[in-house]
């Protein structure tokens, strides 16, 4: 998901390429949710663009606008996927680029596009937006340019860490994480308390201020709040500068590594040694470093530990393919229980694996490539919201144990489990009994 830097990055794109131009034609799609959603038509849109000066360019955290000469004013969201693209320029990463097609690359407008716009300026400008999975939001906001901030949605939004310095002070973080009691991360991630921070930013900036990710937020003292602004301010400034560009990124960054979650190639430790982990709570995850980010204080309750799947691999034994060999050719009589046990280690070798989610895999797939230098690989990690994603949602509370299970039902119900991921039902119970 795109967040505070990759937001600046179009904006400097749009300066360079859009601003100061007279927009001689625009075009839109009906799209229910990009517009619809937030109160408006693809026409609609299409109408206020066409025939205006743009005046400049603004953002706030993960929304960025349009300044028109008269209103109203597009004021824009990428959500999961969205993205401007500017025809015969790369406004995107090397990594989005090779996601795409060949046969994609030169269509104008490109694919999934919402709106596209051509300047009657000399040199033409053509710019378009496009989203392919439709949580981006672009809304019309009627009023007197200077003004667009304090309107919705803007207006509900807290300070932009690099924008608003002047409101983004220390007393200020102090003052939220005193008055709310939020897991530390989760308060990173609200838009209503920080403009622009996300999954990748929020993990590099807990990492740097040596801070717990799920650790209650009133419960620091004053020194690691003013580290953890120090941090915010660090991490964000930078990450702007650069445009986004991870390239640029130090290598010591958590960003380069943060990505490996499921994948056996991935590297399990920092430049310097420092071990990888991952958080899950409510669906929500953290990369974090254990032996850096200890706690300090209460954590919230159902947090769960992941190791990268590299980590894993390196925790199990080897076993000979000689041995695993003999164990299938051996033929097992009844009454030899250990035999019993080895070919059933085989043959469940041999069978799919079950996932969490209850739904098979085979046995062996191809692992992931390594993550990097591009935005979009978050999505993987956060939800479908744009403005509140899912990492910024309360955290789900546990259902209620069930009654005990009837003594004879507890192997047909672990299978049962095993194979669908949902708890049986009283009916099946019944029967087992």
């Amino acid at each position: 998901m795109p967040e505070i830097a990759e937001i600046a990055r179009i904006v400097h794109y749009l300066q360079l390429h859009l601003v100061g131009k007279k927009i001689k034609s625009a075009t839109a799609i009906e799209d229910t949710n990009v517009f619809g959603k937030v109160g408006t038509t693809g026409p609609e849109v299409a109408a206020a663009l066409k025939g205006k000066k743009v005046l400049s360019a603004g953002t706030q955290g993960k929304y960025f606008w349009l300044e028109l000469d008269r209103p109203p004013h597009p004021v824009m969201h990428f959500g999961m996927t969205g993205w401007i693209h500017i025809k015969d320029e790369r406004t995107a990463y090397t990594n989005y680029y090779k996601k795409m097609k060949d046969s994609e690359l030169d269509v104008w407008p490109p694919k999934y596009w919402k709106f596209h716009l051509q300047t009657e300026d000399d040199p033409v400008t053509e710019i378009a937006f496009v989203d392919p999975r439709r949580f981006g939001r672009v809304r019309l906001v009627d009023c007197e340019g200077e003004k667009i901030r304090k309107h919705s949605p803007l207006v509900e939004n807290g300070p932009d860490p690099v924008v608003d310095t002047d409101i983004f002070t220390k007393d200020y973080l102090k003052q939220k994480m005193k008055s709310r009691h939020v897991p530390i991360k989760a308060l990173l991630l609200d838009q209503a308390v920080i403009s622009g921070i996300g999954n990748w930013v929020g993990d590099e900036v807990l990492y740097h201020a040596k801070l717990h990710p799920e650790q209650y937020c009133d419960e620091f003292n004053d020194e690691q709040m003013k580290k953890l602004h120090e941090s915010i301010r660090y991490v964000c400034q930078f990450a702007v500068d650069k445009l986004g560009d991870s390239d640029e990124f130090p290598d010591d960054w958590l960003f380069h590594h943060r990505w490996g979650k499921g994948s056996k190639t991935a590297s399990s430790h920092l430049p310097n040694g420092e071990k990888l982990a991952f958080l899950t709570v409510g669906g929500r995850t953290s990369c974090y470093a254990p032996s850096v980010q200890k706690k300090t204080g209460h954590v919230v309750p159902g947090v769960k530990e992941e190791p990268l799947e590299s980590d894993i691999e390196e925790s199990k034994p080897k076993k000979g393919l000689k041995s695993k060999a003999k164990a299938v050719k051996s033929e097992p009589e009844e009454d030899q229980p250990s035999t019993r046990k080895r070919k059933a280690k085989v043959e469940e070798e041999e069978k799919p694996r079950s996932t969490k989610k209850g739904k098979a895999e085979p046995a062996t797939r191809k692992s992931s490539a390594k993550k990097s230098n591009h935005f979009a690989e978050e999505e993987e990690e956060g939800s479908a919201g744009v403005d509140a994603e899912e990492e910024d949602k309360p955290i789900k509370k546990k259902g209620k144990v069930g009654p005990p299970k009837k003594p004879n039902a507890v192997k047909e119900d672990e299978a049962f489990n095993e194979e669908s991921g949902r708890r049986r039902s009283g009916r099946l119970r019944g029967k087992s009994g």
